[in-house]
C-alpha cells in the first residue's frame, strides 16, 4: 500500500499557497484509492466524522459521505436546518459541541466569508472545507486536477478557461491557486458584471473566442438565484453572449475537453447535447470526487 504523505497542518482549508508536491501527493493518493477493488476498507475504522453543511449541498455531501464510509468511517451528518443554528446557536458553538463530544475531523460548508479561517485557529480537531462563500472549494479543485492528468498525462504546460460567474465562483479561486502551482496557465472570461478585478493578476481576462483556444474550457454554474441584483438580465441572454453552445463547441481544438462543477443549468451555460458529448467530462469529473475525497479525509485523520 502506498504511503501517506506527512503535512505540516491536518487542516484543509485551501489550495492557495499550498506546493505542488502536496497537491500531486493527494492525486496520487486518489489514483490509489480509485484503483482499490475493495467498495468498503477498515482503514479508518473507529474513527467519527461529522458533515456540517451550514449551506445545502447534494453532491458534495454525498460524496463526502461515501468517500467516508468506503474508508470505514462512522459518519455523522448535521443539517443546519435542523440544528440549533436555526435558535441563535453559533457555528463556532456548534463546531465546539461536536468537538467536545469526540468527533475526530469535520467537514464543513459555510456561507460566510472568513469564518472557516476563523473556526480553524479555534478548534483542534481538522477542518476540511467543503465549500465557503465565494472564497474556496478546494476539493472540487482537486478532482478537476485528477480529471485533467488523467486525460492529459500532466497539467503543466496546460491552457485552461474558466468562463462564467468569476466573481462569486470559490471554485474558479481554488482552480486558479492550484493550476498555478502545477504549472498551467489559466485564463478567465466572463461578463463585466460578473469578473473579480483582484484575480485579473493572476489570470487574464480574454474574449469566448480566446478561451475556446484552450486545452480545457471550464464552464461555471450561472447562479441563477443572483437574477434580481442585476447580474443577469436573463438566462437566455447569458447562453447568446457566454454559454457554450454546440456550434462554439465546434470552434474547440480537437484534444480539448469541456468540464463544469455540475450542476449544469442545461441550455444557459452549456447546451443541453454538450453534457454528455465525447469531450465533456462532467460525470467522469464527479466519479473522481470520491477518491479524491478519501484521499483527503485520509490526509486529516492519519
Amino acid at each position: 500500500m502506498s504511503s501517506v504523505s506527512t503535512y505540516t497542518t491536518r487542516h484543509f482549508l485551501g489550495l492557495k499557497g499550498v506546493s505542488a508536491e502536496e497537491i500531486t501527493s493527494i492525486l496520487d493518493r486518489a489514483a490509489y484509492w480509485e484503483h482499490n477493488p475493495s467498495k468498503v476498507t477498515n482503514q479508518l475504522q473507529g474513527k467519527f466524522v461529522s458533515n456540517l453543511f451550514f449551506e445545502n449541498s447534494t453532491r458534495t455531501r454525498f460524496s463526502f459521505e461515501l468517500a467516508q464510509k468506503r474508508l470505514g468511517v462512522d459518519v455523522l451528518n448535521f443539517s443546519a436546518a435542523e440544528s440549533s443554528v436555526q435558535k441563535g446557536e453559533s457555528i463556532y458553538d456548534t463546531v465546539r459541541t461536536l468537538e467536545s463530544m469526540g468527533i475526530d475531523a469535520g467537514v464543513i460548508r459555510l456561507k460566510p466569508n472568513g469564518v472557516l479561517q476563523e473556526l480553524a485557529e479555534k478548534i483542534k480537531i481538522p477542518l476540511i472545507n467543503a465549500g465557503d462563500g465565494n472564497n474556496e472549494h478546494p476539493t472540487q479543485a482537486l478532482l478537476d486536477f485528477y480529471t485533467m492528468r488523467k486525460q492529459f498525462g500532466s497539467i503543466k504546460g496546460l491552457t485552461v478557461s474558466i468562463i462564467g460567474d468569476i466573481l462569486h465562483s470559490r471554485v474558479a479561486r481554488s482552480n486558479l491557486w492550484g493550476l498555478i502551482a502545477l504549472g498551467a496557465k489559466v485564463q478567465f472570461c466572463a461578463p463585466a458584471s460578473m469578473q473579480a478585478p483582484e484575480l485579473a493578476e493572476f489570470a487574464p481576462y480574454v474574449t469566448f473566442e480566446e478561451a475556446l483556444k484552450a486545452d480545457v474550457v471550464m464552464m461555471l454554474r450561472v447562479q441563477l438565484e443572483r437574477h434580481d441584483t442585476g447580474l443577469l438580465n436573463s438566462a437566455e441572454e447569458y447562453r447568446a453572449q457566454y454559454g457554450l453552445t454546440v456550434e462554439r463547441a465546434s470552434r474547440m481544438a480537437a484534444h480539448a475537453i469541456i468540464m463544469h462543477p455540475a450542476p449544469v443549468n442545461r441550455n444557459v451555460e452549456l447546451d443541453d447535447e454538450l453534457v454528455e458529448h465525447e469531450k465533456s467530462k462532467i460525470f467522469t469529473q464527479i466519479a473522481h470526487g470520491v477518491p479524491i475525497r478519501m484521499a483527503v479525509i485520509e490526509r486529516a485523520l492519519s
